[in-house]
Formats: C-alpha cells, sequence, structure tokens
C-alpha cells in the first residue's frame, strides 16, 4: 500500500513577498527552497499562490516556472481588498479538505495568525499541516498551531544578506544572484529589487510607470551538463571507465564555472540526503533517494551522468567516502546516510585549507563551491549561520582566517592563517 504524504501548498504570496523584502535585506522571494524542502516530505499535487500578480509581475513568471497555479484576487478602483485574498484560500483549502480525501497535509505559506483557525479546523478534521514563513514577519501565534513550521530565511538555498552590507555603500559590477540556489555565491549577497508595493499602499497613491525590468533566470533544477563519449571510444571501452571520466570531468569543469551555476550532482544528492535524514525518524533507502531526486527534478536521469544503474552512483559516491552504504530491507535497495557530520571547528578548518589550497587567498564569489568540491554535504545554515558570509566571518573570529574587503576586486577577500 502507497503510504506517500500528497501534499497540497497554498501561498499567501503578498505577505512572503513583503516580508522578504522587508526583513531579508530587500532580497527577492523565491519558491524554490520551499519545493525543495517540501520534496523531502512527500508529493506535492497542488500548488496554488494568491495575490493581485499586477504587483508581481516578474514573481509570477518564477512560479509559473514551478508549476504554481496563479488566482487572481484584482484590486480596482483604488479600493483595497485586503482580505480577498485570504478568505479566497481559507475557502479553497475547506472545500479541497472536504472533497479530496487523498491530500494528507496542509502547507500553508503565511506568516499572518488570521490563519490559525484555519489551521486548527484542517487539525480537527485529520490533516497534517505544515507552515511556511518568513521568521521577522511570522505571528508568534502561528507556528505552534501548526505541526510543523518552516522559516524561509533558514531553508537550505535561501542566502540573507548580511545586515552590514544593507547599510554599506552601493557597490557596481557584480552582484550575487540571491534567489535561493545552492550554489553558494557570495553568500548570499543578492541584488535589491525595486520595491514592491502592497495593494493597500498603490490604493492610496497613483502608480508610478514602471520600466520594464529583466526577467530573473530564477532557480531551475534541470540543468546538467551532458557528456557523452565519442561512440568509437564507448564501443571498445569497458562501461566502468567512461563512468568514472564522466563525474571527475564534471568536477574539474565545475572549477571554471560561475559562482551562480547549479550545484553540482554530488552536491544535490548529499543535500536531500541531509534533508530526508532530518524529516524521517527512519532510514534512508537508495529508493526513496531516488524518488525525491526526482520530485525535485522530474527530468532526473543516473544516466545523463554516465551511470546505469542509481545503486553504481550510489558506490561510486560510497568510494569516494560521499555517501555510506550498509544493507537494506530488500536486496538492491541499500540504505544511504551520510558520513559522521563535520563540527564547526572542523569546517573552518576546510575552509583554510581550501584558501591554503587557491595559493594562500581567495575570493568570498565562488568559494562555498569549492567548499563543497570537498565536502558535498556541507551546509553553514546545518552549523546554525544564515549565509556563507556569517560563516566566513565565523572563521576569521576563530582565527581561521583572515577576511577583509577588497576594493580592486569588489568582494570579500580571504586569507589562510
Amino acid at each position: 500500500m502507497d503510504t506517500e504524504e500528497r501534499l497540497a501548498v497554498f501561498l499567501d504570496y503578498e505577505n512572503l513577498a513583503l516580508g522578504a523584502r522587508d526583513h531579508l535585506g530587500g532580497m527577492q522571494f523565491d519558491f524554490k527552497p520551499i519545493a525543495d524542502a517540501l520534496a523531502v516530505r512527500g508529493r506535492v499535487v497542488v500548488r496554488r499562490a494568491y495575490a493581485d500578480w499586477s504587483y508581481f509581475d516578474e514573481d509570477r513568471r518564477m512560479l509559473t516556472r514551478h508549476q504554481v497555479e496563479l488566482i487572481e484576487m484584482t484590486q480596482r478602483m483604488g479600493a483595497s481588498r485586503k482580505n480577498a485574498a485570504d478568505i479566497k484560500m481559507v475557502v479553497d483549502a475547506i472545500e479541497m479538505a472536504f472533497e479530496r480525501e487523498y491530500i494528507t497535509t496542509f502547507v500553508m505559506c503565511t506568516g499572518d495568525s488570521d490563519f490559525s483557525p484555519l489551521v486548527h479546523k484542517l487539525r480537527e478534521l485529520d490533516k497534517k499541516v505544515i507552515g511556511v514563513g518568513v521568521e521577522n514577519s511570522t505571528s508568534r501565534l502561528l507556528p505552534p498551531a501548526c505541526d510543523e513550521f518552516l522559516f524561509y530565511d533558514r531553508l537550505e538555498g535561501v542566502d540573507v544578506p548580511d545586515e552590514s552590507e544593507a547599510s554599506a555603500p552601493k557597490r557596481s559590477g557584480r552582484g550575487g544572484k540571491g534567489t535561493g540556489r545552492s550554489g553558494g555565491g557570495r553568500g548570499g549577497r543578492a541584488k535589491t529589487p525595486a520595491p514592491v508595493e502592497s495593494p493597500a499602499e498603490a490604493a492610496e497613491t497613483p502608480a508610478p510607470a514602471e520600466e520594464p525590468a529583466p526577467a530573473t533566470s530564477g532557480a531551475t533544477s534541470g540543468t546538467r551538463r551532458r557528456r557523452k563519449a565519442p561512440a568509437a571510444e564507448a564501443a571498445v571501452e569497458p562501461a566502468a571507465e567512461p563512468v568514472e571520466s564522466v563525474v571527475e570531468t564534471d568536477l574539474e569543469q565545475e572549477d571554471a564555472a560561475p559562482a551562480g551555476e547549479d550545484a553540482t550532482m554530488e552536491v544535490r544528492v548529499a543535500q536531500t540526503l541531509a534533508d530526508l535524514q532530518a524529516s524521517t525518524s527512519g532510514s534512508v533507502t537508495a529508493s526513496m533517494l531516488k524518488r525525491t531526486l526526482v520530485r525535485k527534478d522530474p527530468t532526473f536521469s543516473e544516466s545523463d551522468y554516465g551511470f546505469r544503474t542509481f545503486g553504481e552512483f550510489l558506490r561510486f559516491l560510497a568510494d569516494r567516502d560521499f555517501v555510506v552504504l550498509s544493507d537494506g530491507p530488500s536486496a538492491g535497495d541499500p540504505e544511504v546516510a551520510l558520513p559522521a557530520q563535520q563540527d564547526t571547528e572542523g569546517a573552518f578548518d576546510l575552509l583554510r585549507q581550501v584558501v591554503r589550497d587557491a595559493g594562500g587567498s581567495a575570493p568570498l564569489s565562488g568559494l562555498k563551491n569549492e567548499v563543497r568540491k570537498r565536502r558535498p554535504d556541507f551546509s553553514e545554515k546545518a552549523l546554525g549561520y544564515r549565509g556563507f558570509l556569517q560563516f566566513a566571518k565565523g572563521a576569521a573570529a576563530a582565527g581561521a582566517v583572515a577576511l577583509a574587503w577588497d576594493d580592486d576586486a569588489d568582494d570579500y577577500l580571504l586569507t589562510a592563517s
């Protein structure tokens, strides 16, 4: 019998977008970290977001890429219908709870305490409720009402700008893409988007003419490098040889990759496995891990990376101490775990070693990718840091590295101690 959780996701989008803008250094809200966090908890069958989308044009494109159904709550004639989206969201959730019994979990993405009665009612109907909200804009009354609550700014892939950067002079040139990519970069130096005006604010002031903004690329989960060996070599060499060369080539070519590129396959496996270990009480099997990877990226196939089976890829990672395999409940489905987690001092030592290998000094941009090549399961959030820049500052405070701003490089420069 299939015991897989089925999730329905409801987004109070104005609450999330304005919460990220006002409390996360002006960064733009991105749905991908939420989608990744929910992928390890079950199969998402409904995704709906509620707002007046004329105020969130770029966001609408990002949500559409993630197959989120947009429910339009239009504001007209200068009248503010503040609770229109909230009421529609509540009605749809209650209707779905009664009509679609196969949905076991409701995910309410909002920080508004007005949704507490809805949460209580859903739990009375024997539904599990997961809440998601920006920490500093979430009412204290809402998290205790839920079965589980996820703070958006603590999710893997959300790189919150450092507080000191918000007050620093504006710097031209390169700005990290802070749309929730897991590839590190500058530890979350996100370009501050144009201020988002709420419908209530717009009702009082006329909307100025907007200049067309370039569409942000967002965070896509399907980008991969497909490297095919020449046909002549494939016919002569045994299968084991191309397999190893494909993955090692991927790691080598990542050296020259820009800081904002998608994470390598090894990093994606390690992050997904870490999330599964944190969200499940039992062990994680290879089949469970692959099912979750496919939820995150439906186009995923281990053959695109040169492997015949997923088990072959896991054995490749186990040989390099990226994962640990043990006997599972059935033959061919081993249990998968991460190696013993490193402590904070060990992470600082790893950062210092990476900087030393880079010649004794290295810019912060792209350094997280280098760290993850040594340790794919590295996560500064798991160590208690909100972003990679904060982690680097912690390493500097501990004496592992020296950290200083370099005007010439327009970036922070780390030097091994």
